[in-house]
């Protein structure tokens, strides 16, 4: 049924992102969300997302935001996890409850004639869950089997060696399913405070689209989310990027090595933004198109696939990549991907890059609006960023506005060829443990 439903919303989404007319919604009691309404569409898509996420989750207790995320749908009020599903699926309703590094949300879509039913199971989920001991063991032996099988991927252990020696015991250096020994650890009471602590208003954002008015909508989060704690605690500090340039190998059997690159990189806000989000679409994102594309994997058939990206997390920004290769190759795809990096950052782009990616990220960016639920995911994203509610309309022209001398400016400021970090994981020929 839920595929059928699926089906349907998605039949239904808004024609086209240009027509998006965002409304600013304030409900009685003082919940704000952004609001796209689309009265000839059934049923409303809406997203909420709260500040904080898994850098929430206590000393000893890794694991537990994310864990008690996966709760939030095994049982509430006097349904177990089965009756909890026949009731959403009796509804025509669709919940989903996920954990990130930096925050909770909940996606939710329903059908209008069945709308106060299905926030009222939403409520129940999120203000009454039982987290059943039997509910709880089963979803921990869930999360303990995807922890013990990221331990024998590759690309789990780059990832995991590089974040913790970036950002050692915070947060970010830790993965946010946690450990065997944190989770294996967590009680019912440990599960009730993450939900009190992460579920709190006053760092929540709304997005909402669809069959609904600005009233109705302010109506609705007052009775979904007003007995939700007011506030909760103070996140952790921001955390300086502390890896130093270098190379680092972990031995691990296979006839191919992947690795995980990167170093400090700028934050969401920085007026260079948009200059260092074309530039980055140049130097690696992701086609064979872009340089390191081009020279690592056409030119010199090193790899399937290398790309490197913006990460401007909350409480730390980063500028990571990854490619894999064979283990004899693995070397010369770093050797060229330093290369590239330090060409870029001393010779800049060409206009002619410039131009066709201009043309490329500004053709793409409608494709994105592709659904009521993307776009509720879209507004609510926006207002987690701090972009603006006028961000869509502008969008494009912030991008065709950057110049040829702003993108080589900022290609020299943020590109470190020196203080760029291989986390190496295979069996890699001519590559040995360094620190620059």
């Amino acid at each position: 049924m839920i595929a059928r439903l699926t089906a349907v919303f998605a039949l239904f989404a808004l024609p086209a992102w240009a027509e998006v007319d965002i409304q600013e919604v304030t409900s009685p009691g003082g919940i704000d969300a952004w609001l796209v309404e689309e009265s000839s569409i059934p049923f409303t898509a809406l997203e909420l997302r709260f500040d904080g996420g898994a850098s929430l989750d206590p000393e000893g207790l890794r694991g537990v935001t994310n864990l008690m995320m996966g709760m939030l749908e095994e049982g509430s009020g006097d349904m177990d996890a089965r009756a909890f599903a026949e009731a959403r699926e009796t509804l025509a309703a669709r919940f989903e409850f996920d954990a990130f590094g930096d925050s909770v949300s909940i996606s939710a879509s329903f059908l209008s004639e069945n709308r106060d039913e299905a926030v009222a199971l939403l409520r129940q989920a999120l203000t009454q869950p039982t987290f059943d001991e039997i509910a709880v063991e089963r979803v921990k032996r869930q999360v303990l089997t995807g922890i013990r099988s990221d331990l024998l991927d590759p690309d789990e252990i780059s990832s995991a060696r590089f974040f913790e020696m970036a950002f050692g015991d915070h947060p970010y250096g830790s993965d946010l399913a946690g450990t065997e020994a944190s989770v294996t650890a967590i009680t019912r009471e440990d599960l009730e405070t993450a939900r009190q602590n992460a579920l709190a208003l006053d760092r929540l954002h709304v997005g909402a689209v669809g069959d609904i008015t600005a009233d109705e909508l302010g109506a609705l989060l007052d009775e979904l989310l007003g007995d939700l704690p007011a506030s909760g605690p103070d996140t952790p500090p921001r955390v300086d990027f502390a890896l130093p340039g270098g190379t680092t190998v972990i031995e691990f059997e296979g006839p191919q090595s992947t690795a995980l690159f990167g170093h400090v990189g700028i934050e969401r806000d920085d007026p260079r933004y948009f200059a260092a989000f074309i530039l980055m679409e140049i130097l690696g994102g992701g086609g064979i198109e872009s340089r390191l594309g081009f020279e690592v994997r056409e030119e010199r058939g090193l790899t399937y696939g290398i790309s490197s990206f913006l990460v401007p997390r909350d409480l730390s920004e980063m500028i990571l990549g990854r490619v894999r290769s064979s283990n004899e190759t693995i070397a010369e795809a770093i050797e060229v991907t330093r290369d590239v990096w330090e060409q870029t950052a001393t010779e800049g782009v060409t206009p002619a890059e410039l131009a066709r990616t201009q043309t490329y990220l500004t053709g793409a960016y409608p494709l994105r609006f592709d659904g009521n639920g993307t776009i509720a995911n879209i507004l609510a994203g926006m207002q987690q960023a701090d972009l603006g509610i006028d961000y869509i309309a502008t969008r494009n022209d912030n991008i065709e506005a950057v110049t040829l001398e702003e993108v080589n400016q900022v290609a020299r400021e943020i590109l470190l060829p020196d203080e760029l970090h291989f986390v190496v994981v295979g069996e890699p020929v001519g590559l040995t443990t360094t620190t620059n």
